[in-house]
């Protein structure tokens, strides 16, 4: 068992962002609040980590409607919660030693109370540890798995990417370049991050603000159609993308940005009947039922960041009390690549 380099007098409390009220539509500051929170002394089998980067992800806006879904929502007057990377700086395990950075599920304060047996070490060797909240984390197996098990990605497959210049969709671009895709496409919502997705390879990208979706992704597409749509945002993307798969096309449902801040029922994409006509499949899939390929995601993915494969892009906030606009920010898509807040 290690021994602790912090005492637990030392560290008796911490701050937190709890959720203050439920938000409806767009999340506003008034939804949040700081709040002081005491750190509960060391039990048998727990780690202290002084967290080093918390994730913000659009899957918390669903978290905090009261609703029934596939992730309890968040309570009203407690801290939330999500992915977070620190610094184990008092252990009570013989699986986590001091000094051990680890990734665990308690992020939105900076200092957590875990289980040593519900966090993961963060192979600092290979990459910061930044990178094991984004492209070695969740949001790297999230588009790793999409791609090439959702989707069944094959090579020549083309692919179309909407929100490719978020944190997942463009990894999923560079993924399917690596992985032989004759042509990949990705939407964005700025001249800037269109640029960019340029630079990571993708042959060709447009802002979703200059015209129809549909008329855009044909024009980018060509005669050739696309195989696969791995789906971000929903609506007007899902539904041009219906119009120009291929028959036999694959759609990875991973996300539906355009419609979390929604106050009232979105409709369906209006040509839903291409896809039995074009035989298509439309598949939701969640990261947490992927997991069993984490190993082979990990070492896949630790090999294309080393020889420059695979790059990644990180939009940095400082200070736990600008996560709450840190997020508010991601919703609006004003990150390119991975939303994080730095303790």
């Amino acid at each position: 068992m290690s021994q602790e380099t912090v005492s637990q007098e030392t560290v008796t409390t911490t701050r937190v962002i709890q959720l203050a009220s439920r938000p409806s539509g767009r999340p506003v500051p008034e939804n949040f609040r700081l709040a002081e929170a005491a750190v509960p002394e060391l039990e048998d089998g727990q780690v202290l980590v002084r967290n080093l980067f918390i994730s913000v992800d659009p899957y918390m806006r669903g978290r905090m409607n009261d609703v029934k879904s596939y992730s309890a929502p968040f309570a009203v007057g407690e801290a939330l919660d999500g992915g977070a990377v620190g610094e184990v700086i008092a252990s009570r395990s013989s699986e986590r030693n001091v000094g051990d950075v680890v990734v665990h599920s308690l992020g939105w304060r900076e200092h957590s109370v875990a289980e040593a047996g519900s966090t993961t070490v963060a192979r600092t060797d290979l990459a910061p540890a930044s990178a094991f909240l984004g492209a070695l984390g969740m949001t790297g197996l999230t588009a790793y798995a999409g791609l090439l098990k959702v989707a069944e990605f094959k090579e020549g497959d083309a692919v179309f990417v909407s929100g490719a210049a978020g944190a997942v969709g463009s990894l999923v671009g560079q993924i399917a370049r690596a992985m032989g895709a004759s042509r990949v496409i990705g939407s964005a919502g700025s001249q800037e991050k269109v640029d960019r997705l340029l630079e990571l390879g993708f042959d060709a990208a447009f802002n979703y603000h200059d015209g129809p979706v549909k008329d855009q992704l044909k024009e980018a597409a060509g005669q050739a159609g696309i195989d696969v749509y791995f789906d971000n945002v929903g609506g007007e993307h899902l539904e041009a993308a219906l119009s120009v798969l291929n028959v036999g096309g694959r759609v990875a449902m991973c996300g539906a940005i355009a419609q979390y801040n929604a106050t009232e029922p979105t409709p369906a994409p209006h040509n839903l009947m291409l896809a039995i006509g074009k035989q298509l499949t439309l598949r939701g899939f969640l990261v947490g039922g992927q997991r069993q390929h984490a190993a082979e995601f990990a070492g896949r993915m630790s090999g294309w960041l080393a020889d420059g494969t695979v790059r990644y892009d990180e939009t940095i906030v400082d200070g736990l009390e600008n996560a709450p606009q840190a997020f508010m920010d991601l919703l609006d898509g004003a990150n390119t690549g991975k939303m994080l807040v730095r303790l």
